[in-house]
């Protein structure tokens, strides 16, 4: 990845909390990023939603958005995706089935178009498969292969893999894998990629060439044969920019 010290990041674990509203344990640290870039309009992109319809999930967004002061526009409506992306103030990807997320943006002539917007400086906000796709590939995902995208590549605008929805526990009598060990099988083969276990009610945010943890819980970082390490809110997480020093 190259040094794009003017991007504006929000990566999101999840959406939505056990008992709270849609978008609720979130709400105020979105509204602390729109309000600091300045964002008034955002453009949303729809397209890892799969049992829920693309109007019924934008205007569920919208309406969080709305509250928060800020117009949001779906890119499925749009005639012109690309261009739509190429003029979007901020750019909004939400999360539901990252392989058909990926397959779509693929599909649609997006992936680049908001590479380039983003690494230029349009803030972008993304949660679950939205945070997926910010990294170098979505082999991270936890998502079932209902699509086959044209290729696993992603937008590449943080040179680590993030895992959402990261949990430690393996379920009584569960004879599967746990999620340590799916991301340590990741590592056996993609040995000098670092994954970051992103847990739930957790966020990166990256500005001005730094990227902090924010949220009530730790995250967990995993490299190629090294013990995994806890990093609380407030760590110096900036090494996860500079993987060749780790």
């Amino acid at each position: 990845m190259d040094s794009f010290d003017e991007m504006k990041l929000l990566l999101l674990s999840n959406s939505t909390n056990a008992g709270q509203e849609y978008l609720g344990w979130p709400k105020e640290m979105i509204r602390e990023f729109l309000v600091k870039h300045g964002i008034k309009k955002c453009l949303f992109v729809p397209y890892a939603g799969v049992t829920i319809n693309y109007k019924e999930y934008a205007d569920t967004v919208q309406k969080v958005f709305a509250g928060l002061g800020c117009e949001l526009e779906s890119v499925h409506n749009q005639a012109d995706p690309a261009k739509s992306v190429r003029e979007s103030d901020c750019i909004v990807v939400g999360g539901g089935n990252t392989f058909k997320l990926v397959q779509l943006m693929h599909e649609k002539g997006i992936m680049e178009p908001i590479r380039e917007m983003v690494s230029g400086g349009t803030p972008f906000i993304g949660w679950s498969a939205g945070a997926n796709v910010a990294c170098p590939s979505m082999k991270t995902t936890n998502d079932m292969p209902i699509v086959q995208p044209v290729s696993f590549d992603t937008l590449n605008l943080v040179p680590f893999q993030i895992n959402p929805h990261y949990l430690d526990a393996s379920p009584l009598g569960h004879g599967g894998e746990t999620r340590e060990q799916r991301i340590l099988e990741f590592l056996e083969v993609n040995r000098k990629t670092t994954v970051v276990g992103l847990r739930e009610a957790t966020a990166l945010w990256y500005d001005n060439g730094h990227i902090s943890l924010k949220g009530i819980r730790p995250m967990r970082v995993f490299r190629y044969h090294t013990v995994p390490v806890e990093y609380e809110h407030g760590s110096d997480i900036d090494f996860l920019l500079h993987p060749e020093v780790v």
